[in-house]
């Protein structure tokens, strides 16, 4: 599948959380990383 580069505003405290969860690499690559599943998740019903 192809992946394209998309841009979103997001609250402030949000970016912080995402931040803090990246401190740990083993879970999640980056912040696309972390966006991406975060939205697998939200589409399963």
């Amino acid at each position: 599948m192809a992946k394209k580069p998309i841009s979103a505003t997001i609250d402030e405290s949000l970016i912080r959380w995402i931040e803090a969860q990246l401190k740990d690499r083993t879970k999640y690559r980056n912040k696309s990383h972390l966006i991406e599943i975060a939205l697998e998740k939200l589409r399963k019903p």
